[in-house]
C-alpha cells in the first residue's frame, strides 16, 4: 500500500501538453498584485502628467458653472446643455488618465502568463457553489498567504503614508498661508506624489506574490508517474500500432535500397545469412560506398535483385560479415577494409573483362588481407 501511495504522489514536472492543456481551461499564472501595482501606477502617473490640464480645466469648468444668467436658470433647455456640455468638458479632461489605467488593466495580466481568451474560463462552474468547498478554500494554504499578503500591503502602505506626511508637514503647514490658487496647487501636486510612492511601495508585494503563484500554478499541474506514462502512451500510439508504423517504415527503406542494387558493382555474400552490396565511382567517390546490407531474408532479397540485373556476386564470408559490422548504409568502408574490397573489385572487373572476351579468365579469389580486428568483428556472434 505504502508503494502503491507513494506511486500516486504528484512529483513529476507538468509536460508540454498538460501545460497546454491547462492553458485552454484558462489555468495560467496569475497575479492580483501585479495588476493592482500596474493600475495605481499607471493612475498616478497619469495624474501627474495630465494633472495640470485637469486642473486647469477644473478651474474654467467651476467658473462656466458659476457664471449663469438669471434667465438660464429658469429655462430648462439651457439647463440640460449646460449640464452636457459640463459633463462632456469633465470626461474630456480625465479621459486620458481613464485610458492610461485601462490600458494598464490589460498590461498588467499579460505580463503574467500572457494574452489568453478562453471561452472554458469564462464558463460557470457549479461547483464554485458547494459550501463545502467554500470553506476548504476559506482555511487554505492560499487564503493564507491572501492574508499575509493584506497585512503586508497593510503595513507597507501604511509605513510610506507615514513617511510621506512627515515629509510633507511643513509643505502642508504652509497651505493655511499661501494664496488660495497657490495653496491649491500645493496640495494636489502632494497629494499625487503620495499616491505615486503609495503604489509604487506596492512593487515589494508583487515581488513576492509573482514567484509564489508561478510556483503554485506549478505545483497545481504536477502529475503522477501514471500520467506522465498515460500520456505518452496516448502521445505516442499504443505499442501495436507502433510496431506497424515501424514495420512500415523498414518496409519503406527497404525498397529503397533495393532500388540501390542494380547500380552496385559487387555483391559480397557469406553466402546466405549475409549480403552488402558496394558501389564505386572512381571519379565522384574517395571510397566503395555500402548501397545496401541485410541479414536472412534480407540478404536473399539483395542477392536475387542482383543476380537479376546483372551484378556479380562473390562469395566471401568473412569479408561480408566484416562489412556488415563496420560498415553503416550509405557510408564509406572503414579504410583497414581498403585493400581487400580493392582485391574484390579487381577480380570483378577482370571477370567482366573476361565476360566480354577482353581477358584470359581470372584466377579465384585467394585468401583477402583483412586486419585482425575486422576479423574479430566477423566472427562477434559465431
Amino acid at each position: 500500500m505504502a508503494e502503491e501511495d507513494s506511486s500516486q504522489e504528484k512529483t513529476e514536472e507538468p509536460t508540454t501538453k498538460k501545460q497546454e492543456k491547462a492553458k485552454d481551461e484558462g489555468q495560467v499564472p496569475r497575479s492580483k498584485e501585479l495588476n493592482t501595482l500596474v493600475i495605481l501606477v499607471a493612475g498616478s502617473l497619469g495624474l501627474l502628467v495630465f494633472g495640470p490640464r485637469i486642473y486647469q480645466g477644473g478651474l474654467e469648468l467651476f467658473a462656466y458653472n458659476f457664471s449663469l444668467d438669471r434667465s438660464d436658470l429658469f429655462d430648462v433647455q439651457q439647463m440640460s446643455i449646460h449640464v452636457s456640455r459640463s459633463s462632456l468638458d469633465a470626461l474630456w479632461l480625465v479621459l486620458p488618465v481613464f485610458g492610461l489605467t485601462l490600458l494598464a488593466s490589460f498590461l498588467g495580466p499579460v505580463a503574467l502568463g500572457g494574452w489568453l481568451m478562453s471561452s472554458k474560463a469564462m464558463a460557470p462552474k457549479f461547483s464554485r457553489m458547494n459550501p463545502l468547498k467554500g470553506l476548504k478554500r476559506m482555511f487554505s494554504w492560499n487564503s493564507l498567504m491572501e492574508l499575509a499578503k493584506a497585512l503586508g500591503k497593510f503595513l507597507v502602505v501604511t509605513s510610506v503614508a507615514i513617511m510621506v506626511l512627515n515629509y510633507s508637514t511643513p509643505t502642508i503647514q504652509l497651505m493655511g498661508r499661501q494664496n488660495i490658487e497657490v495653496a491649491v496647487t500645493s496640495s494636489a501636486l502632494t497629494i499625487i506624489l503620495a499616491f505615486l510612492l503609495m503604489s509604487l511601495s506596492l512593487i515589494i508585494i508583487a515581488a513576492i506574490d509573482i514567484p509564489f503563484q508561478i510556483i503554485q500554478h506549478t505545483t497545481k499541474l504536477k502529475m503522477t508517474m501514471q500520467e506522465v506514462k498515460d500520456e505518452m502512451k496516448n502521445t505516442e500510439g499504443k505499442p501495436e500500432v507502433k510496431s506497424r508504423i515501424r514495420q512500415v517504415q523498414q518496409e519503406m527503406a527497404r525498397g529503397r535500397m533495393m532500388s540501390e542494387v542494380p547500380d552496385a558493382d559487387v555483391v559480397i555474400t557469406n553466402p546466405s545469412h549475409f549480403a552488402v552490396a558496394l558501389k564505386y565511382d572512381p571519379v565522384n567517390m574517395a571510397s566503395p560506398r555500402v548501397v545496401a546490407k541485410g541479414m536472412d531474408e534480407v540478404a536473399l532479397m539483395i542477392r536475387e535483385v542482383g543476380e537479376a540485373n546483372g551484378v556479380a556476386i562473390v562469395g566471401y564470408p568473412v569479408l561480408a560479415r566484416a562489412i556488415f559490422y563496420s560498415t553503416k548504409l550509405e557510408d564509406n568502408i572503414p579504410e583497414g577494409l581498403y585493400l581487400a574490397v580493392a582485391q574484390v573489385l579487381a577480380y570483378v572487373f577482370q571477370l567482366k573483362q573476361f565476360k566480354n572476351r577482353a581477358a584470359a579468365k581470372p584466377k579465384p579469389l585467394g585468401k583477402l588481407d583483412i586486419p585482425t580486428e575486422f576479423v574479430q568483428m566477423a566472427n562477434q556472434d559465431l
